[in-house]
C-alpha cells in the first residue's frame, strides 16, 4: 500500500508544478500584450488539465470545480481570439 501512495504522491506533485508553471506562463503571456493570447489561453486550458487531474486523485472537489472555470474561461479565450 505504500507503494501505491508514494507513486500516486510522484504524480500528483508533477501535476501540480507542472500546472503552476503552465499558470504562471500563462499570465505572464496576457500581461504581456505581446500578441501572443491564443498560446496563453492554451496553456491555462492544459494548467486547468492537469490541477483538475491532480484535484480528482486527491479528492479535492471544490478545487476540481474551480478547474472547470478556469477550463471554461480558457476555452472562450480561445474562441475569442481565434
Amino acid at each position: 500500500m505504500a507503494k501505491i501512495n508514494t507513486s500516486r504522491r510522484g504524480l500528483t506533485t508533477v501535476f501540480e508544478v507542472t500546472g503552476s508553471v503552465l499558470a504562471m506562463a500563462y499570465a505572464l503571456l496576457i500581461a504581456s500584450n505581446t500578441g501572443a493570447e491564443l498560446l496563453g489561453f492554451a496553456l491555462l486550458l492544459l494548467s486547468a488539465g492537469l490541477f483538475a487531474a491532480w484535484a480528482a486523485i486527491d479528492r479535492r472537489w471544490t478545487f476540481l470545480l474551480l478547474q472547470g472555470f478556469y477550463a471554461t474561461s480558457a476555452i472562450i479565450g480561445l474562441i475569442r481570439w481565434a
